[in-house]
């Protein structure tokens, strides 16, 4: 079987440098104030929609994100690892989203983009930790949601078999296609870029990248269809205004701090078996361990 597989990725600022200027007044990010990474756990989910393309041949990846211009970086750094393509939803209406309004929009592009087998994504992007957007696109498309995911094990008769993560230990369950699927950090780690792939898409662009990058590639669009990134905004999707970016989002940040843990004393013990002993009494003493 051939499965149309939509990835959900996000570009998020790296959180281990939260700085004083992190924030906007108006309780946004200051993204342009980070670095931008590619959110770890829709690393861990990419790399389960490649596994199943690896096992269905015809099977197709396309990785959908929503963030400024360079976002697209998502998509390519989906390519060089073995996606097919990729969409873009960027409009200055989408800035200030919370997780209501993501999911509306990711929704809307979902509907544009039309049939799929399976929409994954990882559990939750490391800038909000809500977990929320998977979950919440299911529910706007109506569709079957199965979450923390370890592994997807198999789809058969349009069936899928995933393992699951849950306190207290692991469970297998099973669910109809279409469906949405969020995946765990400590699912299997994303395969490293693929040269050959690098040198295939390294210049894949959106509209708006052709229009302010180097034109001695211009000529290459014409021709390989496949550098041609899909840019959608508002408009393009269908979506309603009053539903997206801070418009839509009842969800207000009120601060962020970067707080950094510091010890306050210290002890030196030697290896001798009084010295470690004292130590465990001690620990034990204060509920530290025990």
């Amino acid at each position: 079987m051939n499965y149309k597989i939509i990835v959900l990725a996000k570009q998020v600022p790296d959180t281990r440098n939260v700085g004083k200027d992190a924030m906007k007044a108006d309780g946004t990010v200051n993204r342009a104030a980070l670095p931008a990474i590619f959110n770890p756990e829709d690393l861990n989910a990419l790399e389960q929609a490649l596994r199943i393309k690896d096992k269905n041949p015809g099977s197709t990846v396309y990785m959908l994100t929503m963030g400024p211009g360079r976002a697209a970086d998502i998509i390519r750094e989906g390519l060089f690892r073995g996606a097919d393509g990729g969409y873009l939803l960027t409009d200055r209406a989408f800035a200030g989203a919370d997780t209501l309004a993501t999911s509306y929009a990711l929704a809307m592009a979902i509907r544009k983009i039309g049939h799929f087998d399976l929409i994954i994504g990882g559990r939750q992007a490391i800038d909000g930790d809500t977990a929320q957007v998977g979950p919440q696109v299911a529910e706007k498309l109506g569709l079957t949601q199965i979450t923390y995911a370890e592994e997807i094990k198999s789809i058969e008769n349009g069936r899928i078999t995933v393992t699951r993560h849950i306190p207290g230990g692991v469970e297998t369950v099973e669910g109809p296609l279409p469906i949405v699927v969020t995946v765990n950090g400590s699912a299997a780690p994303c395969r490293p870029r693929n040269a050959k792939m690098v040198m295939k898409y390294k210049h894949a662009r959106t509209v708006t990248e052709k229009q302010q990058g180097n034109l001695d590639y211009t000529d290459l669009y014409a021709t390989h269809d496949y550098l041609n990134l899909e840019e959608w905004s508002v408009a393009d999707v269908k979506g309603d205004l009053a539903q997206c970016g801070l418009a839509g989002s009842p969800t207000k940040v009120k601060s962020i701090q970067n707080i950094v843990f510091q010890t306050k004393e210290s002890k030196t013990i030697s290896d001798s078996n009084h010295d470690i002993e004292g130590l465990i009494v001690e620990l034990l003493a204060n509920h530290t361990i025990g």
